[in-house]
């Protein structure tokens, strides 16, 4: 997975315009187009895969789907390869025979971790390419942008990475009218996970520092929480350190959050910014003896790297813990396959989540035999829970629906079995920073 952060934060236009283009040539030319293009360069492309040609976006017969999803901006680093998986789960529906009998047509729009973009990207994809479903977005506060945009066109929108509990809250007020699912599990499961893991290893006072954001503050209130009923402390609860997303200095935030030796100090960060929030605590002289502890939104192999070495040469964070959604189902070993072959590494995080948010849309489409939004919307939960015969591949399950049978897609991140309110329970995986700079999963854990 390729850096796009610099230290200053800043990214030359040109630069990032080319190493997205290396990074997903052949699986869709107009991957990372801007907002403002036209769908022209859509027809008849055929990608890397060597599958049927992409669906011209003049068909108006075939299912027409969106990604929106940070190209660039502070979560690239993860949503670079989100980004890519989707294009490779519309080739494989297309190899099959598409949707419906048509080649299935994908847009992407990059949301630049930028709710303000976010918003004009769903608007653009929704009320101009007239797409059915959405794969996105992955930062929580763009998809509390985007969603609304969505459901009032009715748009299915089903986030890979969105985990903010006010999804839940909203959902269970109707907000949505069902046009909001997720495949990654909301943060009110992973706070548990996390503080059961602070708890399992003997911490009793830690503190918190997050980004101020949807995703930052709502995962600080789960975690407190739940801490708390662990028996433990967190030591700011009363005045908690939280930091502007678009700051470029954080001595104070450092200094809050690590000041009075806590135990360890949960950090739900950023890859950019929150890189230079812990290297600031670092050349304070406040990380020694303090266990760091992390979340998804830094689990990028870059990450350490962002945050940079001591003065004897070891990395800052080396030895830092954190939780991740893991990915556990059932066709998780026929994409890592794939991923091997089209990419040549491992699966990173959250690329099974966004697959089986490509697939979930197409099968929905299928199922309810119309390429609309309310006809994925409709079907989305038959396809995704029981009952029905239980599918792993996407081919299988477009087979079965096309002769009237029912499904249950297994996914690759999980179950995927969806309730009423979007969400998916999940399970987690705890990875820790290497000497060498590299993540490696150690373990798992369960939220209580």
């Amino acid at each position: 997975m390729k850096n796009f952060a610099s230290a200053s934060g800043l990214r030359p236009r040109l630069a990032i315009t080319l190493a997205i283009t290396t990074l997903i040539t052949g699986l869709l030319a107009t991957a990372c187009q801007d907002a403002t293009n036209t769908n022209q360069g859509n027809q008849g492309q055929t990608s890397s895969t060597g599958s049927t040609p992409a669906a011209s976006t003049a068909n108006a017969k075939g299912l027409k789907i969106g990604s929106l999803l940070p190209a660039t901006g502070d979560l690239a680093p993860i949503g670079q390869a989100m980004l890519a998986s989707v294009p490779l789960a519309v080739d494989q529906a297309n190899q099959c025979g598409g949707v419906n009998g048509e080649p299935v047509t994908l847009v992407a729009e990059d949301d630049q971790t930028d709710p303000t973009a976010g918003a004009e990207g769903m608007t653009k994809l929704a009320e101009a390419d007239k797409v059915a479903g959405v794969v996105g977005s992955f930062a929580s506060s763009v998809s509390s942008a985007a969603v609304d945009v969505a459901a009032r066109n009715k748009v299915m929108l089903i986030s890979p990475g969105s985990t903010s509990p006010v999804f839940t809250e909203r959902a269970k007020k109707g907000d949505f009218q069902g046009y909001w699912a997720r495949t990654a599990p909301p943060d009110t499961y992973q706070a548990r996970a996390l503080a059961k893991l602070a708890s399992d290893r003997g911490f009793k006072r830690v503190s918190t520092v997050v980004i101020n954001n949807d995703y930052g503050v709502g995962f600080e209130k789960e975690f407190v929480e739940a801490f708390k009923k662990q028996g433990g402390t967190v030591v700011n609860e009363a005045k908690p350190t939280r930091y502007d997303p678009k700051a470029t200095t954080f001595e104070t935030e450092a200094a809050a959050a690590f000041g009075g030796k806590p135990d360890a100090v949960v950090a739900v960060l950023y890859a950019e910014t929150g890189s230079l929030l812990l290297k600031s605590a670092y050349e304070q002289g406040l990380t020694e003896g303090v266990q760091v502890m992390l979340t998804d939104g830094v689990k990028s192999d870059e990450f350490p790297k962002q945050v940079g070495k001591t003065s004897d040469g070891k990395f800052i964070i080396t030895n830092a813990i954190g939780t991740v959604p893991g990915a556990d189902g059932k066709s998780l070993d026929a994409l890592a396959k794939l991923w091997q072959e089209k990419k040549g590494q491992s699966v990173s995080a959250y690329v099974p989540h966004s697959w089986d948010a490509a697939v979930l849309l197409m099968l929905a489409a299928e199922a309810a035999k119309a390429n609309t939004g309310e006809g994925v919307q409709s079907k989305l939960r038959d396809v995704a829970n029981a009952p029905g015969t239980e599918v792993s591949d996407v081919c299988e399950g477009l087979k079965l629906l096309r002769t009237g049978q029912d499904i249950n897609y297994q996914g690759a991140s999980g179950n995927v079995d969806i309730d009423e309110n979007g969400d998916v329970i999940g399970s987690y995986d705890v990875w820790s920073v290497k000497d060498d700079g590299t993540l490696a999963n150690i373990s798992k854990v369960k939220p209580e």
